[in-house]
C-alpha cells in the first residue's frame, strides 16, 4: 500500500488586501492580477513621487545623471546577505532560480533606508514567493533598515529621497568583489 500526501501551496498575495500582523501591517497590491507589490503600510516615501528638494519640480531618472549615493565595498554583500538568512532552507529549496525584486526608498539627507517593498509575481506557477508568510518581508524590511545605509552625493542630498532596487535569487551569495 502507498500513501501519498498533497500538499497545498497557500498562496498569500494573489489579491489586493491588508496584514494585520503583530506590532505592524503590511499592503498586498496586485496588478493586473499579475503583479503583487507587498509593503509596510507605515511608509514614508514610497508611492511620492522623486522630486528636487530646493525646487519641487520632479525627478526623471536618466541614464549619464550623477550617481546618487557613493560607492562602497559593503553594503550590497551585506543587503543579499540579510535577504538569503530571512529564508529557510525549505523556502530557498523551492525558490530556487527565481528572483525577488526589492526597492528601496533612501533617505537623501541621512542615507539611512526609510521604506522596503517587495514585488513578484501574484500567479501561483511562476514563482513561489506568493507562499511565503509575510514575516519573512517584515524581518527582511527590518533588517535591511537596521544594517544597511549609504552615503548620499551631493547630488543624492538634492533629491527628496534616493531610489534604488535589486533583484535577488536567495541561494545567491556576494562577496565584496561583486
Amino acid at each position: 500500500m502507498w500513501v501519498w500526501a498533497l500538499h497545498a501551496q497557500t498562496g498569500y498575495y494573489s489579491e489586493t488586501k491588508t496584514f494585520y500582523e503583530d506590532g505592524y501591517t503590511y499592503q498586498c497590491d496586485v496588478e493586473n492580477e499579475v503583479l503583487a507589490i507587498l509593503y509596510n503600510k507605515d511608509t514614508k516615501y514610497y508611492g511620492q513621487t522623486q522630486m528636487y528638494r530646493d525646487t519641487g519640480e520632479q525627478y526623471d531618472f536618466h541614464a549619464g545623471d550623477p550617481a546618487h549615493i557613493k560607492k562602497d565595498n559593503w553594503s550590497k554583500p551585506k543587503a543579499f546577505d540579510i535577504v538569503n538568512r530571512a529564508f529557510s532552507p525549505e523556502q530557498k529549496a523551492k525558490l530556487q532560480g527565481d528572483e525577488l525584486l526589492i526597492e528601496l526608498f533612501i533617505d537623501s539627507q541621512t542615507g539611512k533606508v526609510a521604506d522596503v517593498v517587495f514585488e513578484f509575481p501574484a500567479v501561483p506557477g511562476m514563482d513561489e514567493y506568493h507562499t511565503i508568510p509575510v514575516s519573512v518581508y517584515r524581518q527582511i524590511e527590518i533588517e535591511l533598515k537596521k544594517n544597511i545605509w549609504f552615503i548620499p552625493t551631493s547630488f543624492g542630498k538634492s533629491l527628496n529621497y534616493i531610489y534604488m532596487f535589486w533583484t535577488q535569487d536567495p541561494n545567491v551569495t556576494l562577496n565584496s568583489k561583486q
